[in-house]
Order: C-alpha cells, then structure tokens, then sequence
C-alpha cells in the first residue's frame, strides 16, 4: 500500500474522530446532568477524541435508555403491587407528621411509607453478615428473594448457591438477580447452570437490554437486598465472595455494614425487589402481603430505593436531605466519596451550623484516580471545618450516615456520581434512637482506627501530587 493511500487513510480516521469528538461533545452538552460532567466530558472529548469518544459511547450515558423506553410498562405493571404494598403496610406506617423532617421530606420519593414495628440488627463485617444470611435462607419456609451486585464464583458464593439449591429443593420459592457486569465470572460459570438445573431462579438483570444499550457499560444494578418469606431483610455493603470476608489476601481486612430487619419494612424491600424482577424477566412477581411485626422492637425504618431512570437524582437527594437537617452530629462513611458541589455546599452550612462533620474515606481506595479525587476533595473540606479519616485497618467499604442521636442510613449507595446518577441502589433509615447509639459506637471505633487528616499531610506529598489531585478532579464527574 503506497505512502499516499496511507496518508489519505490516515487523514480520514483523524477527520471522522474529530467530527466524531464534535458530536459527541454537543451531545454530552445537552444530556449530563451537571455542568461539571459535561465540562470534564467536552475537554476529553476535544482533547483526545481517539480515546476518548469510544469511552463517552461505553461509559458516558446518564440516561438509562431501554429502562427508560420500558419504565412507563414497567411502573404499571408493579402498580397494583404497590398499591397493595401501601394498603398492607397502612396499618403499620408511621404518620408523616410524627417523622422527622427528613424521612418526611422524603416521603415523596419513597415508593412506599415508613413502617414501624421493625426490630434490628447491626452487622459488622463478612463473617457475621454471611452467617446471618445463611441462616435466613436456611429458616425460609415460602420465598427467597436475592439481589447482588456481585457474586463470586468461589467457595463464598457457591456455599449460597447450594444453599437455595437446598431450599428449593424443600419447596420454597427462590429467585436471584445478578448484575451481569459486576458478575462477570459467575455469569458464566458451571455453577450457575449447576443453579439452574436444581431449579433456583437466576437471571441477570439486563442493564445491556434496549436497543441504546447494548454496549452501555455504565448503569449497574448496584443493590445488596435480600428478602425472606415478606419477613426479614438483609442489606448494605457486601457482595457474596471471599473479599468480603477478609479472605483475599491482596486486598486483606474488609471493613463493611449491613443491617438486618424483621418486620413490615420488608414488604417495601420486597416490592424493590419486584420491580427489578419485572425489569429482568418481564414477569409480574406473585407477591404475598402479610406483614409480620419484628417482635417488641418498634424500630421505624424507610427503605428508600434509587435508579437512574427517575427524573430526581434520588440518592443524591436523600444525602442532600439527611445532611441539611443535622443539627448537632453528622457522621459519614463511604469508600467512594466524591461529592458535587451542593453536596460540598450543604457540608459547608453544616459546619457553620455547629454541627460535628466527619468523614470517614479508606485510606487504600479502589484505583488510583478515586484515590487523587478523594485527596482532592479532603483538601476543599478540610478548611471549611469537615473533619476527614482515612480508615487503615484495611479497606473500607460501608456505607453509613448518622445524623443527631436519632437518624441513620445504611445502604448501597456511595457518595459519589455512579450512585447518584447511574446505579440502581437502595438504602434503610432508621428512626430509632436505641440502633442509632449501636450505629455510634460501632463509627466510634472505626474513627479510632482511622488516621485524621491535616493540612501538614499535603506538605509533605511530592511535586507531582498536585497536578495528579487536579486531573482527578477534572474527571471526577465522570467516574
């Protein structure tokens, strides 16, 4: 092939990803959600159209497109469970006006109300976790309901799987939602088929379905929601593998929070469940509403599920909310902390409120553009009064908020962009002073093993730090 043809060849790949980069750019301009993701979106896509435009197509989308072609199908579908779901849950809800200004503010996110008559139970790392959720499964006498973000094909994971083998096996109903691309290994594993074969219910949860998404990388079911005979929930940090429980020795101790609940809140988790199910399989899930009081704790709890084809950032909100209404003690933990301007402005009003502002971040974070964004942001907070710990007991990853001495989150969602505008999440409040202490004590000793931050910190890192904090922060709306 002649120098000319090449050049020519040449020429035509670097015009076509140029008016590719200009597109692109205009779409991106029209359709994020921020100025900031649409700045940091433009400048790449500019600047390195080569590399960058692929990326946008694969990972830039804020719209879940096929959800968004099916929710209208979708919502009325799950309709009459909802409704149902309310009507059942209706003799437990708690009335607004006896709420707290947040779970009340919301309410009108929420898809159902906040129930009372829960009892709790605070569960602090792998081994406990994993243990009470193989002993739900072990004590369900109709139905199972599961969905992870992640399921490892190892022994942590196939101990589950053989698990609801088991129960299915007894009679009792069993369904499992995957997400295909936090799954990779077990979606296509023998185990699954294994599944399969002894007649568990296992899908993926098609974030790739639609005809817009079918190479979109970027919306992910992110839940860890766990549902039992309409009686007990599980939920928070941790997927189901061998990480989770400090058995992975390149990542070493994890550190993560989940939360069990007994009682009526369950049909709302269930009802979440639902709605992902009828996504997933276009099948309508027989739901049974017979809510079930949790003994003599009288704990209120709202569980607050979030996806990216509402019209509200909802996540982003729901933080939004819980930090705007702290008056005295604001407590966060989260592996991802990347937060938007409102959220950093709403921090800000919180300090100057009087408030205690922590912010709990690992000190190993997961890649090393999370970890100059989370340098970055540390160095905003720290002079407006947000005291910041960088846990070092391994890697942190719960996702807990405190505010006051009387209201909590325990979930899914992180601080950062992916949870508020691209994951489907879910998170449980709680109104209940007697947990909230829990909740306290167990941030206390966490706090303790965590190092404060300084300003000294950043006097002491290499030249280069500063441009790498900078370059983060450019693509931090993005990550």
């Amino acid at each position: 092939m002649s120098t000319t043809i090449l050049t020519q060849i040449a020429a035509l790949i670097v015009a076509v990803f140029t008016l590719l980069g200009v597109l692109s750019a205009i779409e991106a301009v029209m359709k994020r959600r921020s100025a900031e993701g649409a700045v940091a979106w433009v400048v790449s896509l500019l600047t390195f159209p080569y590399l960058a435009v692929p990326i946008y197509w694969i990972f830039g989308r804020t719209k879940f497109d096929g959800y968004l072609e099916q929710r209208k199908a979708v919502e009325r579908a799950v309709l009459h469970d909802k409704n149902a779901t309310s009507d059942a849950l209706w003799p437990n809800s708690v009335n607004p006006e006896d709420l707290p200004h947040s779970l009340k503010a919301l309410l009108g996110l929420s898809r159902t109300s906040v129930s009372r008559g829960n009892a709790l139970r605070l569960l602090i790392d792998g081994i406990e976790t994993h243990e009470a959720l193989l002993q739900a499964i072990r004590e369900a006498t109709r139905h199972i309901y599961m969905v992870y973000y992640i399921i490892r094909d190892d022994e942590i994971g196939r101990e589950v799987i053989e698990a609801l083998a088991q129960k299915t096996r007894e009679g009792v109903s069993t369904y499992l939602i995957y997400d295909e691309i936090g799954s990779r290994a077990f979606s296509k594993s023998q185990h699954l088929e294994w599944g399969l074969a002894q007649g568990i219910n296992i899908v993926p949860f098609n974030t790739t379905r639609g005809r817009r998404n079918r190479f979109q990388l970027n919306f992910r079911n992110h839940r860890k929601l766990v549902c039992i005979d309409s009686r007990l929930t599980l939920l928070g940090g941790h997927n189901i593998g061998r990480e989770y429980l400090g058995r992975n020795p390149k990542i070493g101790a994890w550190r993560d929070t989940h939360i069990q609940i007994e009682g009526p809140a369950t049909l709302a988790a269930e009802l979440t469940f639902a709605t992902d199910w009828r996504w997933a399989t276009g099948q309508q899930l027989d739901l049974r509403l017979e809510p079930q009081l949790g003994g003599e704790q009288d704990a209120k709890v709202l569980v607050f599920p979030s996806d990216p084809a509402s019209d509200y950032e909802e996540a982003g909100l729901m933080y939004h909310q819980l930090i705007s209404d702290a008056t005295e003690r604001l407590w966060i933990t989260s592996p991802y902390f990347i937060p938007d301007n409102s959220i950093i402005s709403a921090l800000t009003l919180a300090v100057l409120r009087g408030v205690d502002v922590r912010v709990m971040i690992p000190d190993n974070p997961d890649g090393p553009i999370v970890a100059m964004a989370n340098w970055s942001y540390t160095r905003e907070l720290l002079p407006l009064g947000v005291k910041v710990y960088r846990y070092r007991q391994g890697f942190m990853h719960q996702k807990v908020i405190l505010v006051d001495d009387l209201l909590c989150g325990i979930g899914t969602a992180n601080f950062d962009n992916r949870s508020f505008k691209l994951a489907f999440e879910v998170t449980a409040l709680i109104d209940d002073s007697d947990f909230c202490g829990r909740v306290a004590k167990m941030l206390e000793a966490d706090f303790a093993l965590a190092e404060s931050v300084s300003q000294e910190a950043f006097n002491q890192k290499p030249w280069w730090f500063e441009a790498a904090m900078a370059l983060a922060r450019l693509f931090s709306p993005v990550l």
